[in-house]
């Protein structure tokens, strides 16, 4: 029995998340991360020890009482990684711990290239609200209960599926949502119909009710479970919305019709066609375990979103500022269009840093063609997070590529002077990077502006 469990990467979303369980269940619980961030703070708060410089002599001493954990997106050569595997200690992936965690619970899983994050974070803020109740491993942070883990004696676990490094195939879930198969992590896969593959592994896994968005190449043999599906607003779908309407907030209303007839008059407590999706799918894998259809409508309404989720923080007549995770060309296009929809007529002008070099190689015809969209970008340098970088591949990629009436080149470190003098209408900034930390100084800088 482990009493000592040591995080390589603790600041993440998905591994915060496992340290903050493991702390609540009572073990001694420390890590390491590149970077300080509001995260790591939160994390020190609670009484875990978190350190930033590459430390083999912090870890826990005690080879056999120490369980460590390590996410793929460090890299390895770190000292920490190497001296934990020459010395013999038990080192597992983020991944495999999500697994056992949830081996022996009802797993509800969300997997998909993009809308994960919400729709898991929706269903189990569903559940919690219904008082029906769950644990959740989040990849976002909740802004109703200001966290990314919810833990209950009911033993049902909502999880977010991640398929980076084929993560997700460590679970095997009871009920299972795949929202999207578009490609990405082509460093990994190679190429989309390896890509793919792993969603219809990740299904084969699934035994009791696997909902994929209509349209999205799974069929009946790819799965155990009863396939069913979702849309937007398809009425093929077995889950679907109709007479949607948008108030003057951009919030929205639907009928939800499922099997079980139809839930009227719901009104999405976030605002953006998106949300939409995104509740169909969260209502459908709770409808379907036992959550009734006048709680599903309840918390639908008052569900107040995820941080850097389409994430509003000035919202007036004329100045509003967002900021949302975006960071793959088919995110982008998705969010820029419920811009468009909650805030018709208004001049959109988006921040975007670019997610790592292959992603921007990958996909850089795409991402400009998503980001044409806007009136004015504002294209930053490519955050590499875990890669090196790759010759020829840029911002200017991209950018060159971009037919926006207004497109501007920055360094991160000019972006605030920049702002400074650009009068702005609707203000987003999109990416996975750490363009969140210009969230705050933005924000100050704006509400001078009111």
């Amino acid at each position: 029995m482990y009493k000592n469990i040591y995080f390589i990467g603790i600041g993440g979303i998905g591994m915060s998340a496992i340290a903050r369980y493991y702390k609540f269940k009572g073990l001694a619980v420390s890590g390491y991360d590149r970077t300080p961030s509001s995260l790591t703070a939160e994390l020190e708060a609670e009484g875990i020890p978190v350190h930033y410089d590459d430390r083999p002599d912090l870890i826990p001493e005690d080879v056999a009482s120490t369980l460590v954990v390590y996410t793929p997106a460090v890299p390895e050569t770190l000292g920490e990684l190497k001296a934990v595997r020459e010395k013999g200690y038990k080192v597992i992936k983020r991944s495999r711990m999500l697994g056992e965690i949830t081996q022996g619970q009802k797993c509800l899983a969300v997997a998909g290239t993009h809308g994960k994050t919400t729709t898991s974070t929706l269903a189990a803020h569903i559940f919690t609200d219904s008082s029906a109740g769950c644990s959740a491993f989040l990849g976002g942070i909740s802004k109703n209960y200001k966290t990314n883990l919810l833990i209950s004696m009911n033993p049902v676990v909502v999880a977010e599926a991640d398929e980076f490094d084929r993560s997700f195939l460590q679970l095997h879930p009871h009920t299972a949502v795949i929202t999207a198969m578009d490609a990405d992590h082509l460093d990994i896969y190679g190429d989309l119909e390896h890509y793919r593959q792993a969603f219809r592994d990740f299904a084969a896994q699934t035994d009791g009710f696997l909902i994929v968005k209509y349209g999205l190449p799974i069929s009946r043999e790819d799965t155990p479970a009863e396939l069913m599906t979702y849309s937007y607003n398809d009425p093929r779908a077995d889950f679907h919305a109709r007479n949607i309407t948008t108030d003057s907030l951009g919030h929205c209303s639907f009928d939800l019709v499922w099997g079980g007839g139809v839930i009227e008059n719901i009104r999405c407590g976030v605002p953006g066609w998106l949300n939409v999706e995104n509740s169909v799918a969260a209502a459908a894998i709770c409808l379907m375990n036992g959550i009734s259809p006048e709680a599903v409508k309840h918390a639908i309404s008052t569900f107040q979103g995820v941080s850097r989720r389409l994430d509003v923080h000035i919202n007036t007549p004329h100045l509003t500022y967002l900021d949302d995770y975006a960071h793959h060309p088919r995110e982008l296009s998705s969010a820029i269009s419920s811009i468009r929809q909650m805030f018709p007529g208004r001049k959109v002008t988006a921040i975007f840093q670019p997610h790592l070099y292959t992603r921007t190689r990958d996909f850089a015809a795409e991402f400009a063609q998503s980001l044409s969209a806007v009136d004015s970008l504002v294209l930053l340098d490519i955050y590499p997070a875990r890669e090196e970088p790759i010759p020829g591949v840029t911002s200017e990629i991209i950018f060159d590529n971009v037919t926006a009436p207004e497109k501007v080149l920055l360094r991160k470190e000019e972006l605030m002077s920049w702002l400074e003098k650009e009068p702005v209408d609707i203000l987003v900034t999109f990416g996975a990077g750490n363009i969140d930390r210009f969230i705050e100084p933005i924000t100050e800088l704006l509400r001078k502006r009111l």
